[in-house]
Order: structure tokens, then C-alpha cells, then sequence
């Protein structure tokens, strides 16, 4: 997202809450099922967004879903252009959120050497540890 373009951030969040309402209550195809619009990322030129989806009880990519958004990106770009007031609606490119993968996999990485080291109540002074109690 550009974070200093101001205007395309607002644009990516309307994006975002647009496109959702729409895969909720327009879009008709089955492979699109259960997915939710994690974020939206504009260009500073605000000509291209990339669209970053999860998709509710599956891990990892499903390539039926991807091709599901990609064949009614024409659609919901032209629904778009109908709500935002812009002269030009950016194209939509939709990319799988790994975002919450890569968290989780930092936060067992973290939890693993954190399982290894001694924490500070397990350490007693016979052991060369000062404990700082101020």
C-alpha cells in the first residue's frame, strides 16, 4: 500500500469495503465461496490495486478460487466503477494473504527459543544470575 499517498490508502479501504459487499451479495460463482478481502493495495498512480483475499477453512492456496477472482475481476471492476466516484478505476489483481501464515510461523519460531531459554523466575543466584527485583 503507498503509505505516503494518503488518497490511495482511503481508495484501497473503500476498495476493500466495496469489494466485499459485492463477493457477499453479487458475485455468483461457486469457487469464490467463503472469501474474505484481508486488504487492498493501490498504486500511488491509483491505476492498479492488488486485492489480498483469504479464504475461510483452507490453508494454503486454492488455485479454483484464484481463477474465480481473476474471472470476475472484469465484473467487479466494472461494479467498482459504478460506486467510486474516480476517473479511473484501477484494475484488480488478487493475490493470496500469507500475512497470518507468516505471523503464526514467526510466533512458533519465537515460542520454540523462548521454550529453551531460562526465564527470569528459574534463575537463582547460585546459578551467577542477578535478579533485579526494582
Amino acid at each position: 500500500m503507498a503509505k505516503d499517498n494518503p488518497r490511495a490508502r482511503r481508495l484501497g479501504e473503500q476498495i476493500q469495503r466495496e469489494l466485499g459487499d459485492l463477493l457477499r451479495r453479487d458475485v455468483k460463482d461457486e469457487r469464490i465461496g467463503n472469501v474474505t478481502i484481508t486488504a487492498v493495495s493501490v498504486t500511488g498512480d491509483l491505476r492498479t490495486a492488488k486485492v489480498y483475499y483469504l479464504v475461510f477453512g483452507k490453508e494454503g492456496p486454492d488455485p479454483k478460487v484464484q481463477r474465480g477472482l481473476e474471472s470476475a475481476a472484469g465484473f467487479l471492476r466494472n461494479a467498482l466503477s459504478k460506486s467510486l466516484m474516480i476517473r479511473y478505476t484501477p484494475t484488480l489483481s488478487f493475490e493470496l494473504d500469507t500475512s497470518i501464515e507468516h505471523g503464526v510461523r514467526l510466533t512458533q519460531l519465537i515460542d520454540s527459543v523462548n521454550k529453551g531459554a531460562p526465564s527470569a523466575a528459574d534463575a537463582s543466584p547460585e546459578d551467577g544470575h542477578v535478579i533485579d527485583e526494582g
